[in-house]
């Protein structure tokens, strides 16, 4: 794990901080920015969100899903955690807490906002840290590979209707029309550009020049990418967060829980399905873990940059690391 994951959750807070100050700093004349929109789609966090997720969809290698039969069940499994079970968990926890449980810290406006942004965090399965997750618990390289390239093709077709469905049933109503340019934006296009680039650069130039000279250059302009963006999002949201700080630490609960009952759902299932080490960790991992970028990039297109639901999904951000480090320490403990 590279410096700048290793203390991601620094940096966040570090942002939390300085997007904040630049708020109250702009004050009105920030707004500026969130004029700049095209199909509800703001086009600075659009830029900034392709130059996160890039990065990691170049990565991945498509023609290593001809391995996918030697992985059978370690792959049903993740596909079932993943996408039958993940996103309507979340959705169970969010309205639980923030609906309920909170609802005398919580306006309905503002619980309904949170909700929102937790089903669109929960919908986006792991794309990228998995690989990091799988390689601290010394998980199979290659099925890792497979099972993201998979997840990656399922995310094209399901996501649009799940996050639909699950927000249609909290009854918030969203514009069809900017769920489905987002996922053009920040899913389809990077993931094409991904595959095109990996197939063009490793002809050219070959796989030891693509791994050890040309992701190393794009790793830092992920995260880069990522802290600049987290700024704007406090920018817009520095005065909520100053009167109620209390917000964070009520969505941080359902979030948190969600990512713990997923991996020891996934654990216990993968052992008891006799998976070996290799495959269950990875399997557990990357549903526990959540795809925040895509999620991120999501909540603001529908809801704006100053929503409670791109709040959501920043929190997720924030808990990511020191919670998935905590279930890599439990799944090494755990090695069988």
């Amino acid at each position: 794990m590279g410096f700048f994951e290793r203390y991601l959750s620094i940096w966040v807070i570090l942002c939390i901080v300085v997007g904040i100050g630049l708020g109250y700093v702009a004050g009105d004349s920030i707004s500026i920015i969130s004029d700049l929109t095209y199909a509800n789609v703001n086009l600075p966090i659009a830029i900034l969100v392709w130059l996160m997720i890039y990065p990691m969809m170049v990565q991945i290698d498509f023609s290593s899903l001809k391995n996918i039969q030697q992985h059978g069940k370690g792959l049903g499994l993740t596909l079932v955690v993943n996408w039958l079970i993940k996103p309507f968990s979340m959705a169970f926890f969010a309205l639980l807490f923030l609906d309920q449980i909170f609802q005398a810290y919580l306006t309905p406006d503002q619980a309904s906002q949170y909700i929102a942004g937790a089903i669109i965090l929960g919908a986006a399965p792991c794309t990228a840290m998995v690989f990091v997750w799988s390689y601290l618990t010394k998980g199979d390289a290659n099925y890792t590979l497979v099972q993201v390239s998979i997840n990656d093709l399922i995310l094209l077709v399901a996501f649009i209707p799940i996050v639909k469905f699950l927000l249609g049933v909290t009854n918030i109503e969203i514009p069809y029309e900017t769920l489905l340019t987002s996922v053009l934006i920040f899913v389809v296009i990077p993931l094409s550009a991904g595959y095109l680039s990996n197939k063009y650069l490793i002809k050219k130039y070959g796989k030891d020049w693509f791994a050890h000279r040309f992701l190393p250059v794009l790793k830092p302009l992920s995260i880069l990418a990522l802290l600049t963006t987290l700024v704007l999002l406090f920018a817009f949201q520095g005065q909520t967060i100053v009167e109620k700080p209390l917000h964070i630490l009520l969505i941080a609960v359902p979030l948190t829980i969600q990512t713990y009952v997923i991996f020891f759902l996934s654990w216990f299932a993968g052992r008891f399905l006799k998976l070996r080490h290799r495959i269950c960790a990875p399997s557990a991992m990357i549903g526990a873990s959540n795809f925040f970028e895509l999620a991120v990039a999501v909540a603001i297109a529908l809801f704006g940059l100053n929503s409670g639901a791109a709040l959501a999904t920043v929190v997720g951000v924030l808990i990511e690391v020191p919670v998935m480090l905590s279930l890599v320490a439990i799944a090494n403990k755990w090695r069988y």
